[in-house]
């Protein structure tokens, strides 16, 4: 079968009416139009309350939390970080983004390079991806060998036991987004002056490898979706729908003094599911 998105020009400047007017509703997304921004502002400000009160409680009690943002590229990890640290003090809230390994780390334990950046006492450490690198990223791009791969799966779940049974409270995100809406936002960034840094020739050549992607994160759900590190879905079509179900899922999970469930408020069952609701679902 021919792939019909083969040969889709990023730096064509008109992007092709088919694939835009379906890519807000591409993968299955449930919502026909975004959330209003008037109702997003609304809700964001009431969660940023929370989580700063959030901070409070960890500087005194010293709690230590862990979220993983994991995706295809342009699914919006980075913005829904941004919006987590917004009004926190980055001193003890930050985010990780780790490069190419050098080659001395390169000949290191995988997750070595890590566990320098996990959190001390009143810290929340975001990584904008993670260790997951070696289940998707790296295998669909040529960048691990299938015996490194399989040794982190088995791996991933046993350091992840570590983490939890010393006291840190881990989250792992998977950000879900259809392919239409993934060509859409690649071609936004290529033709934004501000934002073509975003695209490098590795996201170019993974739009040709979308069901590789899929096959490895599948697998990746299968084996590392364990009970005390479960992997969270959200769709992320809509940016503004992502991010407050993202602040959502973690401040529910959290107890701090001054917690304010209505004011969180729900969790869109539409939008966030399990890893293993998401097996279930025919979409992405």
């Amino acid at each position: 079968m021919t792939d019909p998105y083969d040969g889709f020009d990023i730096n064509d400047p008109d992007l092709p009416k088919a694939i835009k007017k379906a890519a807000f509703t591409s993968g299955g997304f449930p919502y026909d139009e975004k959330l209003d921004s008037d109702e997003y502002d609304t809700q964001m400000y009431a969660l940023q309350k929370q989580l700063v009160l959030n901070q409070e409680h960890m500087a005194k009690a010293g709690t230590r939390t862990i979220i993983l943002f994991e995706g295809r590229d342009a699914a919006g990890k980075g913005g829904t970080i941004e919006r987590f640290l917004e009004n926190l003090n980055r001193r003890y809230n930050f985010s990780v983004a780790l490069p190419k390994p050098s080659d001395r780390e390169a000949t290191q334990w995988y997750f070595q390079r890590y566990v320098d950046w996990l959190p001390a006492a009143g810290e929340m450490v975001l990584f904008d991806r993670s260790w997951y690198n070696r289940a998707v990223v790296e295998p669909v791009m040529g960048f691990s060998t299938p015996e490194q791969t399989e040794l982190f799966l088995e791996e991933a779940p046993e350091f992840e036991k570590r983490l939890t049974r010393d006291g840190i409270k881990l989250f792992k995100f998977w950000l879900s987004i259809g392919r239409e809406m993934q060509i859409k936002r690649f071609h936004d960034r290529r033709h934004d002056p501000l934002k073509g840094w975003k695209l490098s020739p590795v996201d170019i050549k993974a739009l040709g490898k979308w069901d590789e992607y899929s096959e490895a994160r599948d697998r990746m759900f299968r084996l590392t979706d364990t009970e005390h590190a479960p992997w969270t879905v959200i769709r992320a079509n809509d940016k503004n729908r992502l991010r407050l179900n993202a602040i959502r899922v973690v401040l529910h999970a959290l107890d701090y003094e001054g917690k304010d469930v209505g004011e969180i408020g729900k969790i869109d069952p539409k939008i966030v599911m399990s890893g293993k609701e998401f097996l279930g679902v025919k979409g992405e």
